[in-house]
């Protein structure tokens, strides 16, 4: 069995207010299979199901929330427009889209793009190719960054300190597969593989059968915003192919840091106390000897 990342001893959780509940109920609400009926949020919450239905009446009010069919519940339309503003106006994205759709042209497999927010990797956009055989995937999905391509991209270029800091204050790291790194020394080996190449890979770290391929996006002061990655299924994507769309994806990911004033990420070595800055080579966009 995987050695955890972090073995101390267990804290009490923090007393929830109420607006850690309506962000909890918020978020049920927005997940996959809607709508969702009370007592469904009420278990992935773990809240009571009058609260939960306070909550949901309070939110409905405000139009974040709206009834459906059989006393279930979906995004509200007020929600849907505040997302869809807040998705038009961010800058990332845009630069992001077109190269998604660019990197899907070109090696037929599904393309994304995630940010951080704690210690996952949310994804924000993608560009589906269409097969006969689908991946699941959508944006708002959350996934740890210690088992997905996108987060191991953003892990291996962000400063040794922060990582430590990240991996000390985060839960014991979970196996979502057999593959899954979640020992310390394991997680360090990829960052620095990751570092050398200019690219994360996800072998299966976050669903069988799915191999994933991504670099980071960083912004004008080299702080990492986000990561571009294509991910596709292990005999379509096999390490022939990570060596010929790992440079495409590195480029692509050049391309929208070089869209946001940003250079070449200087990617973070890590290795137990030490930390090596190396500079990837090349420039933003498409480097001289990457696949055009």
């Amino acid at each position: 069995m995987s050695k955890a990342v972090n073995t101390r001893a267990s804290e009490p959780e923090p007393v929830k207010g109420p607006v850690d509940k309506a962000m909890e109920v918020l978020e049920a609400l927005v997940e996959t299979g809607g709508p969702h009926r009370l007592g469904e949020i009420a278990r992935r919450t773990g809240l009571a199901k009058p609260t939960v239905h306070r909550h949901l009446r309070t939110l409905a009010e405000y139009g974040f929330a709206q009834p459906a069919e059989g006393g279930s519940y979906r995004a509200g339309p007020r929600l849907l427009g505040l997302a869809a503003a807040a998705l038009h106006d961010s800058r990332d994205l845009a630069l992001a889209r077109p190269v998604l759709a660019d990197l899907r042209r070109r090696t037929g497999l599904l393309a994304q793009y995630a940010v951080r927010h704690g210690e996952d990797a949310v994804l924000l956009a993608l560009s589906e190719p269409a097969r006969e055989y689908r991946m699941y995937a959508r944006p708002g999905g959350r996934v740890p960054l210690h088992s997905s391509g996108t987060g191991l991209a953003m892990l291996a270029a962000m400063p040794a300190d922060e990582v430590d800091t990240l991996l000390a204050s985060a839960a014991p790291l979970t196996a979502r597969t057999p593959h899954t790194p979640t020992d310390p020394a394991a997680l360090r080996a990829l960052l620095r593989e990751a570092a050398g190449a200019g690219y994360a890979v996800d072998d299966e770290y976050e669903d069988l059968d799915v191999r994933s391929v991504a670099a980071p996006v960083t912004d004008a002061e080299g702080l990492v915003v986000g990561a571009i990655g294509i991910s596709g299924l292990t005999f379509t994507l096999d390490e022939q192919s990570v060596r010929l769309f790992g440079p495409m994806v590195r480029a692509a990911a050049r391309t929208v840091s070089a869209g946001l004033g940003g250079t070449a990420p200087a990617f973070r070595l890590v290795d137990g106390d030490t930390e090596e800055a190396e500079e990837a080579e090349g420039t933003t966009g498409t480097g001289e000897g990457e696949p055009a």
